[in-house]
């Protein structure tokens, strides 16, 4: 009995540990890279304040906070590194770090545009910011060009008619480009193609019976 109970303590103690551990890993794993924005927002400190454009070295674009590193780090460690810059306003600076990705949408959407969204937006999400798709959209079989960790560029495909299935409710990574085609129509993309041609032939046969006479 005594055993148990000493169990039961040791486990309440650590899973806790183990659910504080998690966000940390997780956020890790989401990293700024040059082009993208970072948002840090200093309690009473306006001039400190604002959303910056990361360079391409990771350090962020503006006078202030030239020499902080941001990007190619995770998440956690770009908080840190702005922590440690701040210290030297404050002793416990109170302050706010969001990253923001870049992401590209263009082709068939209403307001086709590059945006600066939250890490956790969805690829559907980034689609309805730029205004949805119009009525030419071919909705399940949006393209994604993204970039994998080596550096290859990836082309995969979205099904925005099902967003809860594949790739259409995961987070957006840095760099995305969601381009969402043109859905082919008969009449336009083969029937009028196919009356041109029998019309071209037509022609052809009609100017050589003419020739023959």
């Amino acid at each position: 009995m005594r055993n148990l109970i000493a169990l039961t303590i040791l486990l309440a103690g650590i899973v806790p540990s183990l659910r504080a551990q998690a966000p940390a890993t997780a956020r890790d794993q989401s990293m700024l890279t040059g082009g993208d924005s970072i948002r840090i927002t200093v309690w009473r400190r306006p001039e400190l304040s604002g959303d910056f454009v990361v360079a391409p070295d990771g350090s962020v674009t503006h006078p202030l906070y030239r020499t902080v590193k941001v990007g190619g780090v995770g998440t956690a460690t770009a908080e840190t590194n702005v922590r440690n810059f701040l210290l030297k306003f404050d002793q416990d600076p109170q302050f706010v770090m969001e990253p923001l990705f870049r992401v590209a949408v263009t082709g068939e959407v209403n307001r086709p545009q590059l945006f600066a969204v939250n890490p956790q937006t969805s690829i559907a999400e980034a689609v309805a910011r730029a205004g949805g798709t119009n009525q030419y959209a071919r909705r399940n079989r949006v393209l994604l060009l993204r970039t994998d960790p080596k550096g290859v560029q990836q082309e995969l495909y979205v099904d925005l008619q099902n967003p809860e299935q594949g790739l259409a409710s995961t987070p957006v990574h840095s760099g995305d480009q969601i381009v969402v085609a043109r859905s082919k129509s008969f009449f336009k993309d083969f029937l009028v193609p196919a009356l041109t041609v029998v019309g071209s032939i037509a022609s052809v046969g009609l100017l050589v019976e003419r020739a023959t006479r």
